[in-house]
């Protein structure tokens, strides 16, 4: 248990997380039960490998089936009385040029990223109200909804969408539900293998980032504790960017490592 997880304390508390199987959601899921939270998930697919920790829950639930999100909400309200906080982690999408996109690949990118997000949160809305401390819900964007995503032009467009919906949602049902995103930057998990080149290119990269270094899954989990928690309470409309500090302009030369600045 580290000292992030240890800072905060869910007990008695729901926590609804998509996508939960394994990458990011994962840690998430993981970050919360460790601080006494129940913690209901989902995936699409079966679970590869069981959680060890038994006050996680999942179920296999494709997100993009509204009538599907719905009965899972109930059934998670159900067992504890209400959703406290809800976590729109599910996302991503393949890399292809935009003009060999099909019709059917660009539906299902923005029903996965975006439309997705705003059904679940749409449902979880009477699950959360009255709820002692109110409720909470943190979306999972992306980088690339800030910057070009060329390639990737759906899911960019997609999470810079899910930007303006955490803003719009935050003002129409505070104060009683809080809404903040994530804007992660670039993360390692077990599904990133090779997708940022080999070593070097890794290396090349990193460099690029004020931090020195790509995200790790519970960097992202960490800060989901934080807008989650009442200490943040007056945080709502919030977009985090967990991204290392972003990234050197390509326009500005580096100066070189050692050498003498002019006052």
């Amino acid at each position: 248990m580290d000292a992030a997880t240890t800072r905060f304390d869910f007990s008695g508390r729901t926590v609804v997380v998509t996508g939960g199987s394994r990458g990011i959601g994962r840690a998430i899921c993981e970050a919360f039960a460790t601080s006494n939270a129940r913690v209901q998930t989902c995936g699409r697919r079966a679970l590869e490998a069981p959680f060890s920790d038994d006050r996680i829950r999942f179920e296999c639930i494709d997100v993009r089936d509204p009538d599907a999100t719905g009965a899972w909400l109930e059934r998670c309200a159900a067992e504890s009385g209400g959703i406290d906080v809800l976590v729109n982690n599910a996302g991503g999408a393949p890399s292809v040029p935009s003009a060999d996109a099909s019709a059917n690949l660009t539906r299902k990118i923005l029903e996965l990223n975006l439309t997705a997000p705003l059904i679940l949160s749409a449902q979880v809305h009477r699950h959360m109200m009255g709820r002692p401390a109110g409720g909470v819900i943190v979306n999972i964007s992306s980088l690339s909804a800030l910057r070009p995503t060329p390639g990737s032009v759906a899911y960019g467009a997609a999470k810079s969408g899910l930007l303006n919906a955490t803003k719009s949602l935050a003002v129409e049902w505070g104060p009683a539900i809080r809404v903040n995103c994530i804007v992660a930057g670039l993360v390692v998990t077990e599904l990133t293998e090779g997708h940022y080149g080999n070593d070097a290119q890794k290396r090349r990269i990193a460099g690029a980032i004020p931090a020195g270094r790509f995200a790790t899954t519970a960097d992202i989990a960490h800060a989901c504790l934080f807008l989650a928690a009442a200490d943040s309470s007056y945080v709502s409309g919030a977009a985090l960017e967990v991204t290392g500090g972003g990234e050197w302009p390509p326009t500005i030369p580096r100066p070189r490592e050692g050498a003498a600045s002019e006052d």
